[in-house]
């Protein structure tokens, strides 16, 4: 089963020191990441119990705005520590199942791939004679997740039912905003270790069906750009 490999000793040891060594800001309950470590071991059977029986309830997310710097700002959800450290074992575990599946064209949010690498490929797109750039950027992607279709998707390879209810309560777990809970009714609020895996295979069937088309692409998160050699092919 998926949570036992998520709650293995080694598993949960990467991803204290993980959020430990990320640092970030507290969650709803203030609880600084200094202190996590010393919570996991004074409360950690009664967290097991939980996670294994299906009744541990996750925290909602502390709402942040970050200014962009065109304009506007970007919604942050920041989770406790707790459950940020209980994302990562979780994001893990799930990413060696996920990741080696995903498109090669995909570059955002996912290990030994960077923002390098996704300029290294447009560039080799573009001397190979694509110089016309479709530029696709999904306007508030992180925010407009639809949980049904997300878990239907998880539902497809994860068989792991208490799996799945754990990720259904993170999806619906709440925002809040001036100290009032908001339900949490579509979205993967960015901000949490989870998130932008969970991102990524939603877009994937974004990246499968260009592949299918035959285009040469660059997918970084929620930008993508298309490289085609004519303008009447970027028009199509």
């Amino acid at each position: 089963m998926l949570m036992e490999q998520i709650l293995s000793r080694e598993n949960l040891i990467r991803a204290l020191n993980r959020v430990v060594r990320n640092k970030g800001s507290h969650g709803v309950d203030e609880m600084p990441v200094q202190n996590l470590r010393a919570h996991v071991i004074e409360h950690w059977d009664t967290m097991k119990m939980e996670l294994l029986s299906g009744t541990y309830q996750p925290q909602p997310v502390r709402r942040v705005e970050i200014p962009k710097p065109d304009g506007g700002v970007r919604l942050l959800g920041i989770p406790t520590v707790i459950d940020r450290f209980i994302q990562q074992a979780i994001a893990q575990v799930l990413s060696s199942i996920y990741d080696p599946t995903f498109s090669d064209h995909s570059y955002g949010f996912r290990p030994k791939r960077s923002a390098h690498d996704a300029v290294k490929k447009a560039k080799r797109f573009i001397t190979e004679g694509n110089r016309w750039v479709v530029d696709i950027d999904l306007e508030k992607f992180f925010d407009r997740v639809n949980h049904d279709k997300l878990m239907g998707l998880l539902a497809k390879r994860i068989e792991d039912k208490h799996l799945l209810q754990l990720l259904h309560k993170y999806l619906k777990t709440g925002i809040m905003i001036n100290g009032v809970v908001m339900n949490s009714e579509e979205g993967t609020p960015q901000g949490g270790p989870l998130s932008p895996l969970l991102s990524n295979i939603v877009l994937d069937e974004l990246d499968k069906e260009l592949e299918k088309r035959g285009h040469q692409f660059v997918r970084y998160a929620d930008d993508c750009n298309i490289y085609v050699k004519t303008p009447k092919a970027g028009n199509r």
